[in-house]
């Protein structure tokens, strides 16, 4: 069991879409997978943080000022900002995630090549989570996930060698060859017995033919604090979305400003965020149909806190006529 496997289960998380997949009618498992609607995570690795790290190269300068001038109360206000998700990967892949925002850093100044995933606060070790991750998929065999590797903080040439040697190791054949996107279908993936699909936004996986280039997967971002502005953005990049050749994600997340974290300083992200708002993110959600122009990858924070997942899960119905329906 790693690290990442020993949080106790919150109340109320099951597995019931552990094999979601595997459970499509095969009228949807023979449509391109960018046409139908997948459930996934904003910076899906901070369910834990470790305070006991230094700040993150990937904060300001004055966070690390205001972290080293008052670690303790600074750290704590961090946590609250910083943690996204309430869910281990293992309980979001039971709960049906399928899509991982991650983002990634070694120590400075720390001997060796280990990588953490970062936001704010350094989390867990990459390798744990990659391995809870492959765990999942050898007991769920149709099950397929997008690992979307989309920043890299203080790493250098050897770092990347790591990371990508890394991928290799833990996923092996499960690990789906960059092709077109319009060719990938679950019956693909499955008679090829991929599993994950990678994207590495980054020059150093631009020669390994398991990696794909960031720019097949198009993640546009609001980086606003308003749900109608959220939503109205996630519209227009809908429309404005490539028909071919890409997956695409809408990321139905609100973002958090300077003066946004002093108002709801001891609140938190969640609190003062991300619970009074997720009414209308939902109801967004809810409306939106998959197919030719229509949502792909929807994330979304505290994925626990709604029946998200199963949520974006049931769009793919639409793309079923009653006849199919019934025959489920």
């Amino acid at each position: 069991m790693t690290a990442c496997e020993m949080k106790t289960r919150p109340a109320g998380i099951g597995n019931a879409n552990a094999n979601w997949m595997g459970s499509l009618p095969s009228k949807l498992s023979a449509m391109p997978l960018k046409h139908l609607a997948v459930p996934g995570s904003h910076d899906s690795f901070t369910y834990w943080v470790d305070v006991s790290a230094p700040v993150g190269p990937d904060q300001k300068a004055y966070v690390k000022y205001l972290a080293t001038m008052f670690s303790v109360v600074a750290k704590k206000v961090m946590v609250r900002w910083s943690m996204t998700q309430n869910l281990t990967f293992k309980e979001q892949l039971d709960a049906g995630i399928r899509y991982f925002d991650l983002r990634v850093s070694a120590k400075p100044g720390e001997l060796g090549n280990d990588i953490y995933f970062i936001h704010g606060l350094f989390g867990h070790t990459v390798r744990d989570g990659l391995i809870e991750i492959n765990t999942f998929l050898t007991r769920h065999k149709k099950e397929v996930v997008f690992l979307d590797f989309n920043h890299y903080y203080a790493m250098n040439a050897e770092h990347h060698v790591n990371l990508i040697n890394m991928l290799q190791q833990v996923f092996g054949p499960r690990l789906c060859t960059n092709c077109s996107v319009e060719s990938i279908t679950l019956d693909f993936l499955w008679e090829k017995k991929y599993q994950v699909i990678v994207f590495y936004h980054h020059t150093s996986g631009q020669s390994h033919p398991v990696l794909w280039p960031g720019n097949k997967i198009p993640a546009p971002w609001a980086n606003t604090t308003k749900p109608n502005k959220l939503t109205q953005f996630l519209d227009t990049t809908l429309k404005d979305r490539n028909k071919q050749g890409s997956f695409h994600v809408s990321q139905a997340i609100l973002t958090p400003r300077a003066n946004t974290v002093a108002k709801g300083l001891v609140w938190g992200l969640r609190y003062y965020l991300v619970e009074k708002n997720l009414p209308t993110i939902m109801s967004w959600v809810e409306a939106q149909k998959p197919g030719v122009g229509g949502v792909n990858i929807i994330t979304s924070d505290f994925v626990d806190l709604t029946d998200f997942a199963n949520i974006v899960i049931k769009l793919n119905n639409s793309l079923l006529s009653e006849k199919d329906r019934k025959a489920r």
